[in-house]
């Protein structure tokens, strides 16, 4: 199977440059390379072939990559997920008075069912997940606040948010973790909980100086005067490894690489405990060790990426994650091979994710860009090419 590629992607991305009447100069800003790189590019005299560029161009364009890779949206129209999303968006923008009516649930019974989409999320259910959203956040409007109980409003923006960042939406991803933001003032604990959301949603807007200034924030407030032994070292260290992928993002290396050791101390005061909980915080020395493999990714080192990737899949934490966190990660490691130019292996990480968590591998843009880019190639294997029929990669 191959997709069809008549026009070169450079070609393809000056069309799309000036169709949005960017010069070359104000693209080559946004996307952080040079204007002679640009104009290389969109003569054919440089390829634009490693998967991480292409997104971050996708992104400034303001498409997704495989319109960039393929010149051609999905055939299939709207999709469920994309009528998802839709519901999703008309709910944060409802302002109905608050208050509880006849039908609203209880603080508690809201909490129990923002629970078990939190469950579904970790399991990696997400069709579940954005069947549930609607409803929630339709009861987080209605439900009576002066209940004793406060957490399901920050729990059911949080995963609205985190939902959102999957589907390649970070602008209403932004809109709902501000709102958990919003929802947890007051409660330094619920206000890291939301920073963890709103760190996720800033880097994927690209700005990760905001993100790492966020999670940074939240991890002092927590508690102070305990720099070394917080009160809660799960949720400290999950904000710096956001943090450390923040810095990564815009390539502050030294940053990110001492982030990332603070969070192994923490972690070795938490291995004895749970690695996931409720509130969607998997924490612990292999959660550290993944996110040190996308701190390579980010600062361009492909090769220390995968190594580490494979030191960290060969231990028994790696299992102990949830299905979501850990097809996750595959997906972003696939895009570490496409950049080493090994499609072969890029294609079994996308294999193995959809065997642990289908739905990351099917619904995720991020998924369906190195599935495509590996389906150009034309060096995929059966399995991988029964999964790029599955979503709809067929022969343009």
């Amino acid at each position: 199977m191959s997709i069809r590629d008549d026009v070169p992607i450079g070609r393809r991305m000056a069309e799309l440059r000036a169709r949005r009447g960017m010069s070359q100069q104000v693209f080559a800003d946004r996307i952080g390379k040079s204007k002679s790189w640009v104009d290389k590019v969109e003569r054919g005299v440089r390829t634009l072939d490693r998967l991480s560029v292409i997104e971050t161009v996708a992104a400034a364009l303001g498409v997704t990559p495989t319109i960039l890779l393929t010149g051609k949206p999905r055939r299939e129209g709207i999709t469920d997920t994309d009528a998802a999303v839709e519901r999703i968006r008309a709910a944060l923008a409802r302002h109905d008075p608050p208050g509880a009516d006849a039908d609203s649930p209880t603080a508690r019974q809201l909490d129990d069912r923002a629970g078990h989409a939190w469950a579904a999320y970790r399991n990696g259910h997400h069709a579940q997940v954005l069947r549930a959203l609607p409803d929630l956040l339709a009861a987080t409007r209605h439900t009576d606040r002066a209940e004793p109980a406060a957490d399901p409003p920050v729990r059911v923006y949080r995963l609205t948010a985190q939902t959102l960042v999957k589907l390649g939406q970070p602008h209403l991803a932004w809109l709902a973790a501000d709102r958990a933001m919003t929802a947890a003032t007051g409660d330094p604990h619920r206000t890291a909980l939301a920073a963890v959301s709103l760190a996720q949603a800033l880097r994927a807007l690209h700005r990760g100086r905001l993100a790492q200034a966020a999670a940074l924030t939240a991890v002092h407030q927590l508690d102070p005067a305990a720099h070394d032994r917080p009160p809660d070292p799960g949720l400290a260290g999950t904000l710096l490894l956001e943090a450390a992928l923040a810095a990564a993002s815009y390539r502050d290396a030294a940053t990110a690489h001492d982030l990332a050791e603070r969070a192994a101390h923490l972690a070795a005061a938490h291995d004895g405990h749970h690695q996931g909980d409720g509130d969607g915080i998997a924490f612990g020395s292999a959660a550290v060790t993944l996110a040190r493999a996308l701190v390579a990714t980010q600062l361009g080192d492909h090769h220390q990426a995968v190594t580490i990737h494979g030191y960290a899949t060969s231990g028994d934490g790696w299992h102990q994650l949830p299905a979501e966190h850990r097809a996750a990660h595959l997906i972003d490691i696939a895009r570490a091979h496409l950049d080493l130019g090994d499609p072969r292996a890029a294609g079994r990480a996308l294999i193995a994710a959809d065997q642990i968590a289908p739905a990351e591998a099917r619904t995720r843009p991020a998924a369906r860009a190195a599935l495509t880019a590996i389906v150009r190639t034309g060096l995929t294997a059966a399995d991988v090419a029964r999964l790029a029929a599955t979503v709809g990669l067929t022969r343009q």
